[in-house]
């Protein structure tokens, strides 16, 4: 049975602004008032904020292969996956599930395996009571064997979200390393000069990339998905990705697309773990001063999960933006950005997801999903004086 909440005496974010308050669970909404009987979770000193939206994500690559070549089966990397996806506050997670012409962790096989992962975890008896777990597929360019099943999974619901990917030309320039070579085909699990000649097989059939995308973004468009571009290098290229649909900007290499994304309406979308370390660890740009200047409206983790909720964090340090603000970047915008319009903020009628941070030491205390309390730091029972309520 679904408990009812009242989370008292904590500052809540709402309207765009932290306030003293209450908040109120029902029926896996947020409720107008509290239910009769509801548990009451004292959330003094702490702030009560809207879940975490990641719309970008693949640490879980890290659990699905520890060690390069090293594999784990999917349901013990997705069991781990979502644990740390509730402990960094997120209770949207989009896996950035990237399906290349590559072997290994990104290969057909492996999406295949993580699709089944995910399908038997829908199916927990007694229901998922977690973070919502969601499919990024981040179709690579040059996969023209994988196209059919790819079309076919988002036809059946099995993707959420698409993105055009085009690793491969990065790829062979790296490949020209012996370290980097090595790493690919460690990764992959074969042999460097077989995973060179995979490279230049794949990249001889650059003319058909373009029907390709057409027909991705055709199936997109018929299953209602948003559509992403990834590494945009040019403002070409990013016109001709919008031609195709796709109106979320991810990761543009260059301020001027960024520009031309925001002036067209569209979300752009950095790493949060850009803005924790101060840059970009290729080089690229620096996402908080984009961020300050309205040029980047979400925040992914991309590699490190609990970055989104430092990220807002250290932009209100920085002291341009309010938290409310930043952690819009995070939450309301993310949501938005994915067409998810029952998410992303605390008001009547919208699904109860929940972190209660505690913002001395910018960490979870609590995480509700859908109205449901799933996760409890290990030293906040006490504290918040909830143990038997969870019983």
């Amino acid at each position: 049975m679904m408990r009812d909440w009242l989370i008292e005496d904590g500052r809540v974010l709402a309207g765009g602004a932290l306030r003293p308050g209450t908040l109120a669970l029902g029926g896996g909404v947020v409720r107008e008032r509290p239910a009769p009987g509801a548990a009451r979770l004292d959330a003094g000193g702490l702030l009560v904020l809207p879940g975490i939206v990641d719309i970008h994500g693949d640490a879980h690559e890290r659990q699905f292969q520890p060690r390069p070549g090293i594999n784990m089966p999917a349901s013990l990397a997705l069991r781990d996956s979502a644990a740390q996806i509730l402990a960094a506050g997120i209770t949207t997670a989009f896996l950035g599930v990237t399906l290349s012409w590559e072997p290994g962790l990104r290969s057909i096989q492996a999406w295949r395996t993580l699709l089944a992962g995910l399908a038997a975890l829908a199916a927990t008896p007694g229901g998922w009571h977690g973070a919502e777990l969601r499919v990024h597929l981040r179709f690579e360019a040059d996969n023209f064997a994988a196209l059919d099943e790819a079309v076919a999974d988002i036809a059946a619901g099995r993707v959420h979200l698409l993105a055009f990917n085009d690793h491969t030309p990065g790829i062979l320039r790296k490949l020209e390393g012996e370290a980097a070579a090595a790493k690919y085909a460690e990764r992959s699990g074969v042999p460097v000069a077989a995973f060179r000649a995979l490279a230049e097989a794949a990249v001889a059939r650059r003319g058909d990339v373009p029907a390709a995308r057409r027909r991705l973004a055709e199936a997109a468009r018929a299953a209602g998905l948003p559509v992403a571009s990834h590494d945009d290098a040019t403002i070409a290229e990013r016109e001709a990705f919008r031609a195709l649909g796709a109106g979320i900007c991810e990761f543009p290499m260059a301020e001027a697309v960024a520009e031309a994304a925001r002036a067209a309406g569209e979300a752009v979308v950095m790493g949060a773990p850009n803005v924790v370390r101060g840059g970009s660890h290729l080089g690229w740009a620096s996402a908080a001063p984009l961020a300050e200047r309205g040029l980047v409206t979400v925040l992914a983790s991309d590699y490190v999960w609990p970055s989104l909720l430092e990220a807002a964090f250290v932009l209100e340090a920085r002291g341009v933006l309010d938290l409310p603000a930043a952690w819009a970047l995070v939450s309301a915008n993310p949501a938005a950005a994915a067409g998810l319009r029952d998410r992303g903020r605390l008001e009547p009628g919208l699904r109860g997801d929940v972190v209660l941070v505690d913002p001395a030491r910018r960490a979870p205390v609590a995480v509700f999903c859908a109205g449901r309390l799933a996760w409890l730091a290990p030293e906040a029972s006490a504290r918040l004086g909830v143990a038997a309520a969870m019983a």
